[in-house]
C-alpha cells in the first residue's frame, strides 16, 4: 500500500497522511463472523483504571479471526481483503470447499482468487499454514503458535515477519522481528509469508481527533502536575524533574528499567535477548 497526502486546507491537514488502501478489495464485513466488542476504558474487573489514556472512540465490531487454522487438508479460496479496525494488519475472507467462511491475517502478496491450505504437506506458498517441522530453514513466517493447537500468538502485526533459523530435535530456532531468538516446538503451526499492510507504521495522524476516534485519550506531562500527582510535579516555573532520572507517576524508573520477572517460566525458551548481542 502507498501513502497519500492531503491538500493543506487546515494546519493539521498539512501534516496528515493516510493509506491508499490498494490491497483492500472488499468493503463490507462478513456478518456471520462479527461479534460484539465490549470496551472497558482501561478498567479492570473491579472498575479501577489500570491502563491510563483509554476511553471513548468509535464503536466497532470484532472480526473473529482464525488464528488456529485447524481445518486441515482442505483448500480455501480468498474472497476478498478487508480492513480490520481492531488491528494494524488487513484480514482476508476465505471460503473452504465445504462452504465454511473464516477470516485470516492477510499476508503480503495474497490476492482474490488465490488458494490457501493448512496442511503438513502444503506447498511453501504465501498464506499456507504448516507445522514448523515441514517449513524449510530461512523461510519468513508469521502467526506462530507457542503451544500446539492454541493458535498463532506471535508475529501478527502489520509488516512483521519472523525467520526460521534452524531446527534441532523438538525445537526450532526462530528469530523474532525484535531480534530475539526463541525456541518454538516444531509441532506448532506457522503461516508462510510477511504480514501485509507494511506502510501502516508510516501513517501520520496529523491531529488529536484521529487518535480520539481510536479510543486514545490525552496524555498530560508529569512536569505540569502538582507534587501530590506526580514525582515530576511542583516547583516555580519550568523545573527539572528533581530525580536521578525520569519516573512514572508511581515513582518507578521510566527509562531503562527492566520490568520482566527474573527467572520467568519462559526464559528457558529465549536463546538470545533482543537487547543483547
Amino acid at each position: 500500500m502507498g501513502i497519500k497526502t492531503f491538500k493543506p486546507t487546515t494546519p493539521s491537514r498539512r501534516n496528515m497522511t493516510a493509506l491508499t488502501n490498494e490491497e483492500i478489495t472488499k468493503n463490507s464485513p462478513e456478518k456471520s463472523l462479527l461479534t460484539v466488542l465490549k470496551k472497558n476504558a482501561g478498567r479492570n474487573n473491579t472498575g479501577k483504571i489500570t491502563v491510563r489514556h483509554h476511553g471513548g472512540g468509535q464503536r466497532r465490531k470484532y472480526r473473529v479471526i482464525d488464528f488456529k487454522r485447524n481445518k486441515l487438508d482442505m483448500y480455501a479460496t480468498v474472497i476478498g481483503i478487508e480492513y480490520d479496525p481492531n488491528r494494524s494488519a488487513n484480514i482476508a475472507l476465505i471460503e473452504y470447499e465445504d462452504g465454511t467462511k473464516s477470516y485470516i491475517l492477510a499476508p503480503k502478496g495474497l490476492t482474490d482468487g488465490m488458494k490457501v491450505i493448512s496442511s503438513a504437506t502444503a506447498d511453501i506458498k504465501v498464506g499456507n499454514a504448516l507445522p514448523i517441522s515441514e517449513i524449510p530453514v530461512g523461510t519468513e513466517i508469521h502467526n506462530i503458535e507457542m503451544h500446539k493447537g492454541k493458535g498463532g500468538q506471535l508475529v501478527r502485526a502489520a509488516g512483521e515477519a519472523a525467520q526460521l533459523m534452524a531446527k534441532e530435535g523438538k525445537y526450532a530456532h526462530v528469530r523474532m522481528p525484535s531480534g530475539e531468538m526463541r525456541l518454538i516446538p516444531v509441532v506448532c503451526f506457522a503461516t508462510i509469508g510477511v504480514v501485509g499492510n507494511s506502510d501502516h507504521e508510516n501513517v501520520s495522524y496529523g491531529k488529536a481527533g484521529k487518535t480520539r476516534h481510536m479510543g486514545v485519550r490525552p496524555t498530560v506531562r508529569g512536569s505540569v502536575m502538582n507534587p501530590n500527582d506526580h514525582p515530576h510535579g511542583g516547583g516555580e516555573g519550568r523545573a527539572p524533574v528533581g530525580h536521578a532520572g525520569p519516573m512514572t507517576p508511581w515513582g518507578k524508573p521510566a527509562l531503562g528499567y527492566k520490568t520482566r520477572k527474573k527467572n520467568h517460566r519462559t526464559d528457558k525458551f529465549i536463546v538470545k535477548r533482543r537487547n543483547r548481542k
